[in-house]
């Protein structure tokens, strides 16, 4: 990095022009600072992203799943790992202060957030207060979601447990498409049924695929 000329190397870029002049493998490289025997950051950077499957895939990695990458040792992964937790709690912090729908689009980057790239379907749950404040995000199933094997009781505990007054579901497709199946909308009508057994309301059901995210509300499908 130091034999590019100054205006080039990405410190420098992002301070005159701003962190959006980077392309991707200019902000990694900026956060990986080095990279191995013949393998220069750059290099490292675009391996890392091509690995993930982008900033998506990096941003839902785990630190077992970024162990195998050459060029990446403890120090270098707890670094991106970390960034990633951040970014999730100032998505969150809002959502906490005020009612959910006060900011749909936050909502809905908050989820792909936690949810997209993952390799592996997921069912999460965000549990609400009585003024729709997010109280917790609290992921309860994995694999292949059907009304078998998302059980209604362990959510309906769930909620009870943390005094939750309303809900919103959300999975994730690994296929990447975001559109709800018809197993998608069978399943949030269970829940949405068991739930209102304890009073506590079904907001809406998000699906997160690969750049795309649909509500299930706004989609008229609740």
């Amino acid at each position: 990095m130091k034999d590019l000329p100054a205006e080039q190397r990405p410190r420098e870029k992002l301070l005159a022009r701003g962190a959006a002049a980077l392309a991707d493998t200019e902000l990694l490289a900026l956060l990986l600072r080095t990279g191995y025997r013949g393998h220069g950051v750059f290099l490292l950077a675009e391996q890392v992203l091509e690995r993930c499957g982008g900033y998506a895939g990096l941003l839902a990695a785990t630190p077992e799943s970024l162990r195998p990458i050459k060029g990446l040792g403890p120090a270098k992964r707890a670094e991106l790992l970390a960034v990633m937790e951040m970014a999730r709690r100032a998505l969150a912090q809002p959502l906490r202060a005020a009612p959910v729908f006060d900011a749909p689009a936050r909502v809905k980057d908050y989820l792909a957030l936690e949810l997209g790239g993952r390799e592996r379907e997921t069912f999460a749950v965000m549990f609400l207060d009585a003024q729709h404040r997010l109280l917790r995000l609290e992921e309860l199933f994995h694999g292949t979601l059907t009304q078998t094997s998302v059980y209604p009781r362990e959510v309906v505990r769930r909620a009870l447990a943390l005094g939750a007054g309303a809900v919103v579901l959300a999975h994730n497709h690994p296929s990447g498409v975001a559109e709800p199946s018809r197993a998608d909308e069978f399943l949030t009508r269970s829940l949405k049924a068991a739930l209102a057994l304890v009073d506590v309301r079904v907001l809406d059901h998000i699906v997160v695929g690969c750049g795309e995210v649909v509500s299930m509300a706004e989609r008229g499908m609740l």
